[in-house]
């Protein structure tokens, strides 16, 4: 496939580059600093610097012609999300560059706790932990609720993967997942196995329309 994959710097975003290109597809990698990506250069790699991610007619060059979009865009903590929110503003943008260039097919990251409570999950999670974070945490899950929300409004066929905690851990490909629900019990998962989530909804025709929860 053909991939434009947003977010690439981050730490979900280098590992969906990294097995995008290892799986053989075709990668441009959306930028704001490409001195941040830390990807070796390869024959299937095209870097694309754009500054302004809610800037339509910036991104339609690195859309036209793609087979499927990636998006890791997330803010690094509350703060920056609450100063700056970035992926409620770029994904309207971009999902609305998307329905231009004619690319349909996205895969989204977002969080855990923007899926319902789970009655499985112990009375702990449900009552303590998960509202805790929700408030500790409230400007950066109102932006990706603001980009879900937009997702869900615009004319693509759209997964959204919702992990818990993410570790930096190698990649094991076994994970559980559950559809329109958090996986019960699920609290931590690798980067590198939330990036191989995005990457295996694409091709997944079950997942369109669907959030998608992850755990190891």
């Amino acid at each position: 496939m053909r991939l434009t994959v947003f977010g690439a710097t981050g730490g979900v975003g280098r590992e969906v580059v990294r097995q995008a290109l290892g799986a053989g597809h075709e990668v441009t990698a959306v930028v704001r600093d490409p001195a941040r990506l830390d990807v070796p250069a390869h024959e299937r790699l095209q870097v694309a610097v754009v500054r302004d991610l809610t800037d339509e007619e910036a991104l339609l060059p690195f859309l036209t012609g793609r087979d499927a979009v990636v998006s890791a865009l997330g803010s690094a903590n509350n703060k920056q999300a609450r100063l700056t929110p970035i992926a409620g503003p770029a994904l309207r943008s971009i999902v609305s560059a998307m329905a231009r260039a004619g690319v349909r097919r996205l895969s989204a990251v977002s969080a855990a706790p923007l899926g319902p409570p789970d009655p499985r999950d112990g009375l702990l999670t449900r009552v303590v932990v998960y509202p805790i974070l929700r408030r500790v945490l409230r400007d950066l899950y109102a932006d990706l609720a603001v980009m879900e929300a937009a997702i869900a409004a615009g004319d693509v066929q759209w997964t959204v993967v919702r992990p818990p905690r993410l570790l930096n851990r190698p990649r094991t490909g076994t994970y559980r997942r559950a559809l329109d629900a958090n996986v019960p019990g699920g609290k931590s998962i690798a980067r590198a196995d939330v990036a191989d989530a995005l990457l295996s909804t694409l091709a997944d025709p079950t997942t369109i329309g669907h959030a998608v929860g992850i755990a190891t």
